[in-house]
């Protein structure tokens, strides 16, 4: 695929200091490994939109949620959050 097909993919600050306190290496990886795919499929089919929020998508990695959002004017993916099934949905 080329670099012109590609997002480029940004996390907000919130989100990379939750990948950073996440203790365990496999799940770590695991998530890694689904936000490099963002940067060529922004939307993967197993992407869920959140009810009752704009625009917001959810990415099911293990226990772990992946949060965010896609704008496809600029071809960009943002990062909103990254945490456990049951921490992730709190406001």
């Amino acid at each position: 695929m080329t670099d012109a097909r590609r997002y480029a993919v940004y996390l907000k600050p919130a989100a990379e200091r939750a990948l950073k306190k996440i203790v365990d290496r496999t799940a770590r990886r695991r998530i890694a490994r689904a936000i490099d795919g963002l940067a060529t499929t922004a939307r993967p089919p197993q992407a869920t939109r959140l009810q009752g929020s704009d625009g917001l998508l959810r990415i099911r990695t293990g226990d772990y949620r992946i949060i965010h959002t896609v704008e496809d004017a600029t071809r960009t993916v943002l990062i909103a959050t990254i945490g456990h099934r049951r921490d992730v949905y709190r406001r």
